[in-house]
């Protein structure tokens, strides 16, 4: 079987899970890396095995026109740049979250795949969850019932990662762009990807990214941390939202890089006029059963365990090949990003946005 050759641009952080999801598949080959760090690219090369380097992706595209899909783990602001000159040039696109840094940007992206013919994949890995299959089960069953109100919360006390991801040039915002983008798509799929309708967001600059710190959290990532130091930091500690969907639903949104709470959280809770659940981590479900209040915890946990990222790529690679449609697509990513504008924008004018 020839395998299909793949290339990462962006070879550091997160591309690692790109890698090894490839590299757990044996429908690919791993085939060309391309990174501006030169360091970081000879560091992956060596680590991996791929002799084909480049800082320059156009560069990579004229040496190697026989590459059949990228994958791009590059800063926010090269999401789509990077991603329109690979499907131009002919190659898959598995690009990870955000999209890209307006709407407008990601539905130029996701115009240029289709008139390419090529599959464009976004990386929502929460999507993959096994507590993310059970709650959108339990909707798609009618557990759940009539789903009207959900809370979602990724909340760091001391996690700004510093770098990039502080530079709002390169990344288009702190947490919630960063962070929000997981725990928004993760309501939007279980409740069956409704469309937004309207927004109201306000975000916070107060503590920064807290260097002083002697308890400094290391969220940032290795091939960023060079960086740490000298690096601005104009995004927001915290970013707030109510969202308004087209079916109904009305979900409420916090994230954090600073803030003065106790401990670091992450938890989603939606609820229906039959049921609920909440996942934090592990998922519970809420009901009533014989005429009593319950909650139903499960002897086989259902949360968010790491192999999601492996299973996003192995899915992408699958609707190259036509034998699974794609889990998180380019209109996904779109319908977010339309969020992430609105909530940014009327964070800026402290009114409410129609999307």
């Amino acid at each position: 079987m020839e395998k299909y050759k793949i290339a990462v641009i962006g070879v550091g952080g997160i591309s690692s899970t790109h890698i090894d999801g490839y590299l757990s598949d044996p429908r690919c080959e791993l085939y060309a890396f391309c990174d501006i760090n030169e360091n970081t690219l000879k560091e992956k090369g060596a680590k991996y095995g791929i002799t084909r380097l480049f800082t320059d992706y156009n560069e990579m595209f004229k040496a190697c026109p026989e590459l059949d899909a990228v994958s791009v783990c590059t800063w926010n602001n090269a999401h789509v740049p990077a991603g329109l000159a690979a499907v131009n040039a002919g190659c898959h696109v598995f690009c990870e979250k955000p999209m890209a840094m307006s709407a407008k940007e990601a539905e130029e992206l996701k115009a240029a795949a289709e008139k390419n013919n090529k599959v464009l994949g976004l990386g929502f890995v929460r999507r993959f969850g096994d507590d993310a299959a059970l709650a959108r089960e339990m909707a798609e069953n009618g557990m759940l019932g009539d789903i009207y109100y959900a809370k979602a919360e990724y909340l760091r006390r001391n996690g700004n990662p510093g770098g990039w991801f502080a530079d709002s040039r390169r990344s288009g915002g702190g947490p919630m762009i960063d962070l929000g983008v997981h725990v928004i798509d993760l309501v939007r799929y279980i409740a069956g990807c409704p469309k937004p309708v309207s927004v109201y967001g306000a975000t916070f600059k107060k503590l920064g990214d807290r260097n002083e710190l002697k308890d400094k959290k290391a969220y940032f990532l290795g091939d960023i941390a060079g960086e740490r130091e000298s690096s601005v930091c104009d995004v927001e500690d915290l970013a707030t939202a109510m969202i308004r969907f087209d079916n109904g639903l009305v979900l409420s949104v916090e994230t954090s890089y600073s803030l003065n709470l106790e401990n670091d959280s992450g938890r989603l809770e939606i609820f229906g006029d039959k049921g609920g659940v909440t996942i934090g981590p592990e998922l519970v479900y809420h009901g009533e059963v014989c005429n009593r209040l319950a909650d139903i915890r499960f002897k086989s946990p259902a949360q968010f365990d790491g192999s999601e990222y492996s299973a996003e790529i192995h899915n992408f690679i699958s609707a190259i090949d036509g034998k699974e449609p794609l889990k998180a697509t380019a209109e996904d990513g779109v319908e977010l990003m339309k969020i992430l504008d609105a909530i940014y924008e009327s964070a800026r004018t402290h009114k409410e946005v129609l999307v």
